[in-house]
């Protein structure tokens, strides 16, 4: 089984910032499914549930910021655990260079969400955190859901 994952954080630093859902696909054969673990429910013991079965791990840009922000954050080091490919380097060998918004964009990767960033994830986390607020935590899970999907998409438009 494979998985594609993707962070969401308060912030780009992993000692300062806080992990505030993680988005994994899991796929195998034909099936599909989403976990997202939302706030208190991201542990390393959440986490390593989520991916029991999986072989490796997808990423972009994974390699710097998602997996160094959860080993520093929830103490889970995938280091001889699973094996991660990180597509910004199969990217790269192709030419494609930017952040993930702009490589979907060069490859004609549609995104429902258009015109929301990293940022904006960060915004959305804290209307919901501080204020309650239910439609900006739907907005924020569908981004990550988004995002998840779209390294699918990626890899496939790639052939890795």
């Amino acid at each position: 089984m494979d998985a594609y994952l993707d962070i969401e954080t308060t912030g780009l630093s992993s000692r300062y910032c806080d992990i505030t859902v993680v988005g994994v696909c899991l796929c195998h054969g034909g099936s599909v499914k989403l976990v997202q673990l939302v706030g208190d429910d991201v542990t390393g013991d959440n986490l390593l549930q989520a991916l029991d079965g999986v072989a490796t791990i997808y990423t972009y840009n994974g390699s710097r910021f998602d997996l160094p922000f959860m080993r520093d954050r929830l103490g889970v080091d995938f280091t001889g655990i699973l094996h991660h490919h990180d597509l910004m380097y199969d990217c790269w060998r192709n030419n494609l260079y930017g952040g993930f918004k702009a490589v979907e964009t060069q490859l004609r990767i549609p995104r429902r969400l258009k015109g929301i960033s990293g940022l904006d994830a960060v915004t959305l986390w804290w209307r919901y955190h501080n204020d309650g607020d239910r439609e900006a935590l739907a907005l924020l899970l569908e981004y990550n859901k988004e995002d998840v999907l779209n390294l699918v998409a990626l890899r496939e438009r790639l052939s890795v």
